[in-house]
């Protein structure tokens, strides 16, 4: 995948998550969980979604890495390049 679909990926999953949320207007830099009204276990959902889907395992210890949409997208893109 390349780093925008990637990107996309992400976004689709919160927007499996969160549905009423306007993901349009979503800052790349800002925290997700404030911009999308997201709690702890909606975080972890996306987490699982990723394994689910993509078969990426994401260990606690680097879920700060998904703080924004651009600092996830630069973690899961070597994960996710082969899928």
């Amino acid at each position: 995948m390349t780093k925008e679909e990637v990107r996309q990926a992400v976004l689709d999953i919160i927007a499996t998550i969160a549905p009423d949320e306007d993901l349009s207007t979503i800052n790349r830099d800002a925290p997700l969980r404030e911009q999308a009204g997201l709690d702890s276990m909606d975080f972890l959902d996306i987490v699982m979604e990723l394994r689910k889907r993509y078969n990426v395992d994401v260990p606690e210890k680097d879920y700060m890495e998904l703080v924004s949409l651009n600092s996830s997208t630069n973690y899961l893109a070597p994960k996710m390049a082969d899928k």
